[in-house]
């Protein structure tokens, strides 16, 4: 039994044949034009559904890597600042350190005064930083400027904050550092007890001169205060003058040893090391009656506050026994406060530098997974060139055989043959 195939049934057939191979040659072109395998979802869902992901995380990828950048710049220009301050500090160093010079004048020192009050303005500047955005690298949160002057050192405007920037997937980083922690949260003295002595001692005429001093044995300091005071019996006909000293607790309010009885004046000798609880120092010169001396547990103090105060002791009179041995004990303060003032600001660059190192590792941790994350897309919707040109040459020759074929087949009909 045969069938009977209508011209209409084979021309709807054949057009829509040739609608079909014309569509998957056009998706072949298209593929080849653009390069992407994956036009739509509808060509490979799974892909589609991995390539999504895998953009988005490409995305953060590249956001974190703007993150580092913005961080590198902020670290950058407080590391220009704090340079800038380390060689400043050098220069206020010399400064203290020449004004020790005893063939030094009251008007020398005023000299140096005059210009310890630019170096003064300097480190403020620096300490007031902008950073390039509307506010200041070293006032915490806050947007106002970080520093004023005050009669005493500086006042500290800002806040404790350190603006935190996200770098890695799981990491963040201080981008900044507080006002306080780099200018004020320096130690005195020798970082463990400070020396120091009576302003009286000069209206006395007192030349005795204390050293910063050291720690002995850190396991037996009690971080109590204590007070050296000085009795001079003067000079008798065959009697020669006697020094002698006392060490006295204040905070526990008892006699301190190492004398016989506590109570008993120890005798005085220029140079000559004083030790007790732990720590020793020494103390140079020719101490008055009621002379005094302090040592107390180390503290903070603002480098701006250690600059008032040797602008303060190179105004006074320097002259004479009295005064240089004030000037002495103001100076060992002073270069004492500055070179802890100098070790926190290298303790900060090291946080800096450390830092700025992590960025590189992650930068170049980030370039990987771009790498990656491009592979992967690559993989998942890009086309293969070499196979898509081959299939698009055989789209074509069947899409022209089919129109050949098609042509022929609807060339068939009776009429042709009826004369």
């Amino acid at each position: 039994m045969s069938m009977r195939i209508s011209s209409k049934t084979i021309f709807d057939n054949g057009v829509g044949q040739l609608g079909t191979l014309q569509s998957s040659l056009a998706k072949t072109q298209q593929q080849l034009a653009t390069g992407r395998r994956v036009l739509t979802p509808a060509d490979d869902p799974i892909a589609s559904a991995r390539a999504l992901e895998v953009t988005q995380s490409q995305s953060i990828n590249t956001q974190l890597a703007t993150n580092r950048s913005n961080a590198r710049a902020s670290l950058s220009t407080e590391e220009v600042a704090l340079s800038s301050a380390t060689a400043l500090y050098q220069d206020i160093k010399k400064l203290a350190v020449d004004a020790g010079n005893g063939t030094m004048t009251n008007k020398d020192r005023e000299s140096l005064a005059v210009e310890l009050e630019g170096r003064l303005q300097d480190l403020l500047g620096i300490a007031n930083t902008a950073d390039g955005s509307g506010g200041y690298i070293f006032s915490g949160f806050k947007d106002s400027i970080p520093f004023s002057l005050t009669p005493t050192g500086a006042a500290y405007q800002g806040d404790q904050g350190e603006r935190v920037l996200q770098v890695g997937s799981s990491r963040s980083i201080s981008i900044t550092d507080s006002g306080t922690a780099i200018f004020e949260n320096n130690n005195t003295g020798n970082g463990s007890f400070k020396t120091g002595a009576d302003p009286a001692n000069y209206d006395r005429g007192g030349t005795g001169i204390i050293s910063p001093g050291a720690v002995t044995n850190a396991s037996a300091l009690t971080n109590h205060q204590y007070a050296i005071n000085f009795t001079v019996v003067p000079a008798t006909p065959g009697v020669p003058k006697v020094t002698t000293y006392t060490v006295m607790d204040l905070t526990a309010g008892t006699p301190v040893p190492p004398a016989p009885d506590p109570a008993d004046p120890i005798p005085y000798v220029s140079g000559q090391s004083i030790s007790f609880d732990g720590l020793q120092f020494e103390i140079k010169g020719d101490p008055a009656d009621q002379d005094s001396f302090t040592v107390d547990p180390s503290d903070k103090k603002s480098v701006f506050e250690t600059m008032k105060e040797l602008l303060a002791a190179l105004r006074q009179n320097g002259e004479g026994p009295a005064g240089q041995a004030r000037l002495s004990n103001v100076l060992n303060q002073v270069n004492s406060n500055i070179d802890n003032a100098s070790d926190n600001l290298l303790s900060v660059r090291a946080s800096l530098g450390a830092r700025l190192k992590e960025l590189d590792y992650l930068d170049s941790s980030g370039d990987d997974l771009n790498i990656q994350y491009a592979t992967t897309l690559s993989n998942l919707t890009e086309v293969d060139t070499i196979q898509a040109i081959s299939l698009f040459t055989q789209q074509q020759i069947n899409l022209e055989a089919a129109q050949k074929s098609y042509k022929t087949l609807t060339g068939l009909s009776l009429f042709n043959y009826i004369g």
